[in-house]
């Protein structure tokens, strides 16, 4: 993987991932940018709540679940005195007719093998969760 990093002005930069996908990240007009994309934390997390969805439908089809639609909401904690996150909380919503200890089961799998969320708690973020069956 090779990404690449390009300050367009000020603060806005576009990030390419080398497979052809260009993102902007910015900072917040109060913070001296132009606020025309995410911060490169909120990316960060952004990435969290992504890879959690996608896993989830991967380890899903794996099990031959049937999953109508899947969506993580996600609070993330950053205290005025940390220069990073200190803590996140996911609600995950599973729309399925499959039954509660399946979607469970999925769900902490996905929980155990999400790259970004391993690299979270490798830096010592806790992570918390709930789900809720629609």
């Amino acid at each position: 993987m090779k990404i690449t990093s390009k300050l367009i002005t000020g603060f806005r930069s576009e990030i390419d991932n080398g497979r052809g996908h260009k993102i902007i990240s910015d900072v917040p007009e109060s913070n001296g940018g132009h606020d025309l994309g995410p911060t490169s934390l909120e990316l960060t997390s952004m990435g969290l709540g992504g890879c959690i969805t996608s896993i989830f439908t991967m380890l899903a089809k794996k099990m031959r679940l049937t999953i109508k639609n899947i969506e993580a909401e996600l609070e993330i904690e950053k205290l005025k005195t940390s220069p990073t996150i200190t803590s996140v909380f996911i609600l995950v919503k599973v729309k399925s007719d499959e039954p509660l200890e399946l979607i469970e089961k999925c769900l902490n799998l996905t929980m155990k093998t999400c790259p970004v969320g391993i690299l979270f708690e490798d830096a010592g973020i806790p992570i918390e969760y709930d789900l809720i069956t629609l």
